[in-house]
């Protein structure tokens, strides 16, 4: 899949947004906020990550057109970086979160980075092995999507570069 990262543009939120609240989508990431629902503190929190230096956050995109298919950033304390990405449900299973999560790997040279998944969402977990992440952990969390306990897998990156 040929994928192209670029900054997120005001234009983009309402397709984000829409992503962000996709039943399946939201039942896989498990970790969301309470009420993803709600566009006001959607928009607050884009506000917040956009605005951020720590920040590396990018629009996914693919084709002629730029069609816009998700984001991709890396966050969080030069001690505990973390990867997260979200593809909307109609580009998955085409390498799309993939090819995104690569290309920010070679964005962000910094190592380790760690990631975290809902322990049953397969399709992310291939992601990141894919991408060289491996299991160095578990614990059980709350998922609000899920609105119980569930279990997490942490995953390390520690190569300098992508596979």
């Amino acid at each position: 899949m040929n994928v192209v990262l670029r900054e997120v543009r005001d234009a983009d939120l309402s397709v984000l947004h829409a992503q962000s609240i996709e039943p399946e989508a939201l039942h896989l990431a498990a970790f969301t906020a309470d009420d993803p629902t709600d566009r006001t503190r959607f928009d607050a929190h884009w506000s917040r990550i956009r605005t951020n230096p720590q920040v590396v956050l990018r629009a996914v995109t693919a084709g002629a057109d730029g069609e816009l298919l998700g984001h991709a950033a890396v966050y969080g304390s030069p001690d505990e970086r973390e990867v997260t990405y979200w593809i909307g449900r109609a580009h998955w299973g085409r390498g799309v979160a993939t090819a995104a999560l690569r290309a920010l790997l070679v964005t962000v040279p910094e190592r380790p980075l760690h990631a975290r998944v809902a322990a049953d969402n397969a399709g992310s977990l291939r992601v990141l092995h894919a991408c060289g992440f491996r299991v160095t952990g578990r614990e059980r969390s709350f998922a609000a999507a899920r609105g119980e306990e569930i279990e997490e897998l942490l995953l390390t990156l520690t190569a300098l570069t992508a596979p």
